[in-house]
């Protein structure tokens, strides 16, 4: 299964608090952190909620 590294570019300043919850369940919480998940329906969606604050790149095994 394909990786996904996801990478914190913008702020949670300023955020709504449903924003900076998904930013915590993803693991980031400051700019430039990265983390890698797996390509699932469910971390899709978190990222669309925050998809004005990552960056997303596909990244295989």
């Amino acid at each position: 299964m394909a990786k996904l590294k996801i990478t914190q570019v913008r702020s949670k300043i300023g955020g709504k608090q449903k924003q900076r919850d998904t930013l915590r369940s993803l693991g980031l919480g400051r700019i430039g952190k990265s983390v890698l998940r797996d390509n699932r329906p469910e971390v899709r969606g978190q990222i669309n909620v925050v998809a004005h604050l990552v960056s997303v790149e596909e990244v295989s095994e």
